[in-house]
């Protein structure tokens, strides 16, 4: 028995390190992209229908029997599908952009702390003393990785964007802690439908600017083929990713996945070196460092918060492919 529980919560760690580790690609092989030519917003339009494409047989065999739900939920998909998926991708491809992948990422790891605050704005209760610890653990790390000492001046476009993608990762966690009837793969798969349909309309309308690059980019020093660089975002860096999130979240749960899934920020440093040759500067990792300390802090706070009574409660454990 011993032995059998060991071996789950061995293959759930596994499972969440590798789904850290293949989100943490996706940074790196947009900016190889985006170097060679591309539009954020084509690479992001591209990301999710391909992923939506990949997992819609999911989608119909977790739907069988329920479509009559979609019909309720809707409007609720829409809206993951705009902030959760469209505004959270759109944004950290944009921040990654003009800023270093790990920066862009630590920037949108803020949405947790904006979830927090917008949970004590609506329900009124004060939070935790270690979240509001975290909070402003949080809110230092993130000077020193904008380098507010003025040494170097931050691309104040690409912090905007960064906010962008840590609003629309708060809106990720928000709307996917409400009740809802339909499956969890199924919930994603709609989500990423709706945000594509989104993002296609506003590309229509010229509110999003859309351009293809050239067909190859410059991975690890190497011309590598566009379209593999496309194919390991939606496989790789999409699917992959959020299936074995799932997988770890089931052996390990949610309160441990969670906190092991802070490891992207620093998969996606490491693959932003040895595919870009891009590390950012030491005051960056050191508040990187302090930043992701805060985070932790928050979740820890949060969840002592929630062991206790309380008449509203918001639950941003888990984590979808939202970068």
């Amino acid at each position: 028995m011993v032995a059998a529980i060991r071996a789950r919560l061995g293959l759930g760690l596994l499972a969440i390190l590798a789904s850290s580790a293949t989100f943490g690609t996706a940074g790196p092989f947009a900016k190889a992209l985006i170097t060679a030519g591309w539009a954020p917003t084509t690479i992001v339009l591209l990301r999710i229908t391909g992923a939506a494409a990949v997992l819609f047989p999911w989608l119909l065999v977790a739907m069988r029997g329920r479509w009559r739900l979609l019909r309720s939920e809707l409007p609720l998909t829409v809206l993951y599908g705009s902030l959760g998926v469209g505004a959270a991708q759109v944004g950290y491809f944009q921040a990654v952009e003009r800023l270093p992948v790990g920066v862009a990422l630590l920037l949108e790891f803020l949405g947790i702390v904006l979830v927090v605050l917008w949970t004590w704005l609506v329900t009124g209760r004060a939070p935790h003393r270690l979240t509001v610890l975290g909070v402003v653990l949080a809110l230092s790390g993130l000077a020193l990785v904008l380098d507010v000492t003025g040494v170097v001046a931050p691309d104040l476009v690409g912090v905007f964007w960064g906010l962008v993608a840590a609003t629309g990762l708060a809106g990720h966690f928000v709307i996917a802690a409400r009740e809802t009837r339909l499956p969890a793969t199924a919930f994603a798969a709609l989500g990423m439908l709706s945000g594509g349909v989104v993002l296609t309309t506003l590309a229509l309308l010229g509110v999003l600017p859309v351009r293809v690059g050239s067909a190859s980019a410059v991975v690890a020093g190497y011309a590598v083929p566009a379209w593999a660089c496309l194919a390991e975002l939606i496989l790789i860096a999409a699917v992959a990713a959020y299936v074995l999130g799932i997988v770890g979240a089931r052996h390990l749960g949610s309160t441990a996945a969670s906190f092991v899934g802070l490891t992207e920020v620093l998969f996606a440093i490491l693959f932003a070196w040895l595919l870009l040759d891009e590390l950012p500067r030491p005051i960056q990792l050191l508040g990187g460092a302090v930043l992701l300390a805060g985070v932790v802090a928050v979740q820890w706070g949060e969840r002592r918060r929630r062991a206790e009574p309380a008449d509203h409660e918001v639950d941003f454990a888990t984590r979808s492919p939202v970068a």
